[in-house]
């Protein structure tokens, strides 16, 4: 006879910094459906001040969410005293960055060039951020878990995971089409999702719908001439639902915010407000 040994996971969640009402009501219906969830809600003032500086510094308003989410957990497992932490996919590996050689596991000293673009945490000290505001944001100290990758073990395949989610967890997509894509139901609990992905077109030319199609070929969901169609459709679309909304949090007009957005541009990318090269 086989035994199999199951888990009880504890879920570590880093809240968004701008949460949608969709957002809220998966994660209700995700606890409801038999998970324990520990959640952090950091600094209101801090988050933001973190969010206007990435922004304005970096391109990327996001930056203090993916320290959360990739910290956050870190510091759970050494307070309670837990040896493995289990991450969802490798980032790095499915959608295009610095992986070279994929592996289930990492370090906590590997975030820091692969998720913080070399700016940790302690980089904003210099800017004004204390050292109490940025704790919460921070690799803790202690021994530090195991990291694994839950898509080393299982394929990840986006589509599969909604369709499993929906029917064991109660999850729900957008009512309506994710800007910048063709789909409804990835990334869509924080309101600064949308300008994240399109900051990432506009320094590097590579948008949400390339990175969403991209993978959809790679899973065999769609063909690779419905992919360029759709790149070619969506790729550029200005996230406006919420640019409003986003631009009152960063303590900007909208018209300073879009000077930021214009100014990370790379000339080897654009020709003024042009792409130098088309997806074929």
């Amino acid at each position: 006879m086989k035994t199999v040994y199951g888990m009880h996971p504890l879920c570590a969640s880093f809240a968004p910094l701008l949460p949608t009402d969709i957002g809220k009501q998966n994660l209700a219906a995700f606890i409801a459906s038999g998970f324990d969830v520990v959640q952090c809600h950091p600094n209101g003032q801090a988050a933001r001040k973190l969010a206007r500086l990435a922004f304005e510094h970096m391109g990327d308003p996001f930056q203090p969410f993916i320290y959360g989410q990739t910290n956050f957990p870190l510091r759970v497992a050494v307070a309670e005293n837990i040896g493995l932490v289990m991450y969802g996919e490798d980032g790095e590996a499915e959608y295009g960055g610095m992986v070279k050689e994929p592996r289930a596991s990492r370090s906590p000293e590997e975030h820091d060039s692969q998720y913080f673009s070399g700016k940790s945490p302690e980089y904003w000290e210099a800017y004004g951020v204390s050292s109490q505001e940025l704790e919460i944001f921070q690799t803790p100290r202690g021994s530090a878990p195991q990291i694994h990758f839950f898509g080393y073990y299982k394929k990840w395949d986006p589509q599969e995971n909604f369709y499993y989610c929906s029917e064991h967890t109660g999850f729900r997509p957008n009512p309506e089409r994710t800007e910048g894509t063709y789909s409804k139901y990835a990334s869509l609990d924080d309101r600064l999702d949308g300008l994240h992905y399109y900051l990432a077109f506009i320094k590097f030319g590579i948008g949400r719908a390339t990175s969403d199609s991209a993978h959809e070929i790679r899973d065999g969901h769609i063909d690779r001439p419905e992919g360029v169609s759709l790149v070619r459709k969506y790729d550029a679309e200005f996230p406006r639902r919420h640019f409003r909304a986003v631009t009152e949090f960063l303590g900007l007009a909208e018209s300073d915010a879009l000077a930021i957005i214009d100014r990370w541009r790379s000339p080897e990318v654009w020709d003024g407000d042009r792409l130098r090269y088309q997806v074929e």
